[in-house]
């Protein structure tokens, strides 16, 4: 009989669990679903081909566990997927853990979708480059040294086009990634690692990503030592996240007004999953006269999104208003500037 109730505990916890993992409020089959879906699935191949056609062939790393894949892929020769799921699989166990089932099942499929897309490409594709200057070489005797480039488990070479390469392929990783966080994901990787870091120590999300995209970019001058490839890296980061801005919303910062009876609930997700701070205000409904609760808060573009789709569940009878800030400043976000 114990072991009944204890069974049954097990299957309340782990329906629980899959509950917050599930943080997607699209009806199962529905238009939404499929939409929320496609987009996972459509982001996904669109990073990964950005990734090997483009940002891998020219040794570039910009940023995340595809860029850190394309260096050691280069210093100890072996699969760009096989680096992929060897870190990309830890990370998000440890997310799960650490964060808690926040990032849900789109996440969770973003991730596996990603392992069937690097293989594919691998597969049916190679490590050519899509964009290079002229015909494919059998040698690059003929060259300038470091000018021609050799394609990996391939032994052709080509002359790189450097800049139009990092333009589109800062583009394909923007559109690829941008459509995965507009459906209410993250693509995993070093997204996890800067979440990871900004728990502790409280440093904003956003630097952090920062810190670490630009880390990994550093480490392609361990594979060449031409300075050029660090900074086109950088580039393509620079552009992936314009592109992103114009998919997800251009402006930085979101200052929210959310009017809920889920006072607690909502205290548990701002504070708590988010790590963000917000303040709660009495206000009176001008129709019936009753008290409600207003909460104040400004997030960023992801933790927007994270609201957003967590309302509905939360509280359906909530209202929110949605404020673009042009500029945040104070604790988690931009110093408060001292007098010049």
């Amino acid at each position: 009989m114990g072991e009944l109730v204890a069974n049954k505990t097990f299957k309340e916890k782990f329906k629980d669990w899959w509950s917050q993992m599930n943080d997607g409020k699209e009806k199962f089959g529905s238009k939404e679903w499929f939409y929320a879906y496609g987009l996972v699935i459509l982001g996904t191949f669109l990073y990964t081909a950005g990734d090997l056609m483009f940002a891998y062939p020219y040794r570039l790393a910009p940023g995340g566990v595809g860029g850190l894949s394309n260096v050691l892929n280069v210093l100890f020769p072996w699969k760009v997927s096989f680096y992929y799921y060897l870190m990309n699989i830890p990370l998000f166990i440890m997310g799960l853990i650490i964060l808690g089932p926040k990032f849900g099942v789109k996440t969770l499929l973003s991730v596996l979708v990603s392992f069937v897309a690097i293989w594919v490409v691998e597969t049916y594709w190679g490590y050519k480059p899509l964009i290079h200057v002229g015909d494919y070489l059998s040698d690059a005797s003929s060259w300038p040294k470091n000018t021609a480039l050799q394609i990996d488990h391939d032994g052709r070479w080509f002359i790189p086009d450097y800049m139009l390469n990092s333009v589109i392929a800062g583009i394909a990783y923007g559109f690829g990634i941008g459509l995965i966080f507009k459906a209410g994901a993250t693509s995993g990787g070093s997204d996890i690692i800067s979440m990871v870091i900004h728990k502790y120590t409280h440093i904003s999300l956003g630097v952090m990503v920062m810190i670490v995209d630009t880390t990994i970019a550093c480490t392609s001058l361990l594979i060449n030592s031409d300075i050029r490839i660090p900074i086109y890296s950088m580039i393509l980061i620079f552009i992936e996240g314009k592109i992103i801005d114009v998919i997800c919303d251009s402006s930085a910062n979101k200052t929210m007004l959310i009017i809920t009876d889920e006072t607690e609930k909502m205290k548990e997700l701002i504070l708590q999953k988010l790590g963000r701070g917000a303040t709660i205000m009495q206000g009176k409904g001008m129709y019936k006269g009753e008290e409600k609760s207003i909460i104040y808060t400004t997030v960023n573009k992801k933790q927007y999104l994270t609201v957003k789709y967590a309302m509905k569940k939360i509280d359906p009878k909530s209202f929110i208003t949605i404020i673009n800030g042009t500029e945040t400043l104070g604790e988690g976000f931009d110093e408060l500037p001292e007098k010049p």
